[in-house]
């Protein structure tokens, strides 16, 4: 895996405690729910953030994304609540 920025949004960046960071993940994450896990370990705010992962929606590069796609390639993945119209 190489280096990726990942990016956080409403309440995930409230309890991770800031909106963006760089990472570079172990080998075996290898799609968006691995990496949920993953980040989940890094701090108790990360743990709080990621404790319902069903309840996150992700982007990778700026495509909205299932948590299964794959993080082949990618350079920036965002992680945020659903999103709701108004």
């Amino acid at each position: 895996m190489t280096t990726l920025r990942i990016l956080y949004f409403a309440w995930v960046r409230e309890r991770v405690g800031h909106d963006a960071e760089t990472v570079e993940p172990p080998l075996e994450v290898i799609d968006v729910s691995r990496l949920v896990t993953w980040l989940a370990s890094r701090s108790a705010g990360h743990a709080e953030a990621f404790a319902e992962p069903h309840r996150l929606r992700a982007a990778i590069d700026g495509r909205f994304v299932s948590l299964e796609a794959s993080l082949e390639g990618a350079r920036e993945v965002s992680l945020f609540p659903p999103v709701t119209g108004g």
